[in-house]
């Protein structure tokens, strides 16, 4: 049998909502709680960027590791703590002297995990290239560990099966879409070793579009008026994610699930996100 590690990657955190549905999702698991879990975090705070107090309270919630995308400096606050918060990794192809950093390597009673984010150039904002820079630090990270997980932000599906395709041959464990929150049915793992799924899905209400308000998003479609989005607060929530087993010897990914689960909450029917 081989030594093996699970890891939990769950999709866009957003508002209230998201984070009430992790952490109850996340303590029903007792005994079968992965080994690690990362999820991605830039709309956990009403939906845009991340506060130090919403940091704070999913680490206590047993998130072990954070990635982020293009909305994670929504929040202006991000500016006095992201080169401390040691658990977070912003866009790594981001300019250089940017605050934070696109990488890191987490210490596990398993071994080490290291964990890269992205983002994607389709249909996106300008940003640098990721591929050169990626190699670099892929190959720096494995003088330290096997075991590399990398969040892909991204909107063109394209893109990202060409950079898990591309990183599978370099031998990373896996690759994980998110950005778009919806959840696609793709999991797979390339050249036998790299678990990919397009979009890991969203954490957040299930009422929503894509976790916001109904009436809001579609004014804003109808009349191309900027209406400002509030979290949606329906109190019926999902999580959405997956769950990957990788040898730690080899870093190689054995197998990928998708993780769909639904909640209700009287408490976020009460609060808003």
């Amino acid at each position: 049998m081989t030594n093996t590690i699970t890891i939990m990657f769950l999709g866009d955190i957003v508002g209230k909502a998201g984070r009430l549905a992790v952490r109850d999702y996340i303590a029903s698991l007792k005994e079968n709680r992965p080994d690690f879990i990362i999820a991605n975090v830039e709309n956990a705070s009403h939906g845009f960027g991340l506060t130090q107090k919403n940091y704070n309270e999913l680490i206590e919630y047993g998130i072990d590791a954070f990635t982020s995308g293009n909305h994670i400096w929504d929040k202006r606050e991000i500016f006095q703590y992201i080169d401390e918060a040691d658990k977070l990794v912003r866009p790594i192809n981001y300019p250089k002297g940017t605050h934070g950093t696109g990488y890191r390597i987490f210490e596990t009673e398993k071994g080490k995990i290291g964990v890269i984010n992205v983002l994607g150039r389709t249909f996106m904002g300008l940003i640098d290239s990721p591929w050169e820079t990626l190699n670099e630090t892929i190959e720096k990270i494995k003088e330290e560990t096997p075991i590399i997980i990398i969040d892909i932000h991204a909107e063109a599906t394209a893109e990202k099966i060409c950079m898990a395709k591309y990183y599978a041959k370099m031998g990373v464990s896996g690759i994980f879409g998110t950005h778009t929150h919806v959840q696609t049915a793709d999991e797979r793992i390339y050249e036998n070793c790299c678990a990919y799924i397009t979009d890991a899905g969203f954490c957040g209400d299930i009422n929503g579009v894509i976790g916001m308000e109904y009436e809001a998003s579609v004014n804003r479609l109808i009349t191309n008026i900027p209406d400002r989005l509030d979290v949606a607060n329906s109190g019926e929530s999902e999580v959405n994610g997956v769950i990957v087993t990788v040898d730690v010897l080899t870093g190689k990914a054995e197998l990928i699930s998708r993780i769909s689960e639904k909640y209700i909450s009287e408490e976020n029917m009460i609060m808003k996100g």
